[in-house]
Parts: structure tokens; sequence; C-alpha cells
């Protein structure tokens, strides 16, 4: 029988998490229909990116996408677009798809589908979590964190794990949170 811990571990496993919106993202990418590799005017291109977004969003909510509202779909493609390509992410990414260099369009789009991956990912995992350590008592904690450290302590970093601990068990959802990457990391391996 599973315990508590082993159950969430379960729901935030990479495979659970990571795969499911990465092929969201890639069916998003896959469907989408896009003329051209290269886009030279600026309106066309934050059109193009905003329609983009709203189907990347539709899939990874499962839901019909919404109406594109220029400016607020912009706004949110600007902060994707700081994430992938640094504070310039909307001028790098429209000279990218301008130039067609280093992929072009395409390229934009993918990265812009995996990151909106990642974050639908990370909320999902952080929800998970949150619900499970708030229906805990201190002791369930305290033991929920031991279970941890017996079945993936090998796994973490020697200076984690020295001294009883004591930074694992202080910053416990933090480890949780890194838990699917951790794991990730170790099934590349070896590949």
């Amino acid at each position: 029988m599973s315990t508590r811990l082993g159950q969430l571990l379960d729901s935030i496993d990479p495979a659970m998490t990571f795969d499911v919106t990465s092929n969201r993202a890639d069916e998003a990418l896959n469907s989408f229909d896009f003329d051209a590799g290269q886009i030279t005017d600026w309106n066309d291109f934050k059109a193009c990116i905003a329609d983009f977004f709203t189907q990347v969003e539709a899939k990874m909510l499962q839901l019909h996408p919404c109406p594109l509202d220029m400016d607020y779909h912009w706004g949110r493609c600007v902060r994707v677009l700081f994430d992938v390509y640094g504070g310039s992410g909307e001028k790098v990414a429209f000279e990218m798809a301008r130039t067609g260099k280093e992929g072009g369009l395409y390229t934009v789009l993918k990265a812009i589908a995996l990151r909106m991956a990642e974050h639908y990912a990370e909320n999902e995992i952080s929800a998970r979590i949150s619900q499970y350590w708030e229906q805990l008592t201190v002791d369930e904690q305290l033991s929920a964190t031991t279970e941890y450290l017996e079945k993936y302590g090998h796994l973490l970093p020697s200076e984690m794990t020295e001294g009883g601990a004591a930074r694992i068990r202080a910053n416990f959802l933090k480890v949780l949170q890194k838990h699917p990457r951790l794991l990730q990391k170790t099934r590349r391996v070896g590949r």
C-alpha cells in the first residue's frame, strides 16, 4: 500500500506532469496553422504570437481557444518571451521570425509552447504539493520528510543530507517542488 507521500510523488512524477504538458504543447504546435517561416511586419508578428498563445493555452487547459484580445494576450506573450529570450525577448523573437535565422518563426513558436508547458506543469506540481502538505499534521510532515530521505536521500547532494539533513528538512516543500526534475535527470542517465 502506498503512503500519502508515495501517492503525491506518483502524482507529480514527470510522466504525469511535464510529459503531459509537453505533449499538449506539441499538439498545439503541430495543429497551429501559420503560412510562413518568416514574418516581416511587427503587427503581423504580434497577432501570430498572440493567436498561438491562445491555442497553446487552450490545449494546456483542455478548453476551446478564447477569442483573441490583442492587448491582454500580447502582454502575457511578452512575459513568456522574456522568460525564453531575456529582457528584450519580444525583439529577439521578432528578429528571428523576421530573418528566418536560428530556426525562424517555428523555433520561436516551439520555444513559447515549451515554456508554457513547463509553466503549467510547475503550477500543477505546486498545487498538488500544497494540497498534500496542508492536510498533514506537524508529526505527519516530519514523518514525510524522513520517509522521503530514506527513499530518495541517495539521489541528493551529500552537502544537503549531512548533519541529519537539516537543510532538506527546513526546505522540504522546495525539495518536493524540485523532485520531478530530479527524477528527469536521474532517468536520463544511461540513455
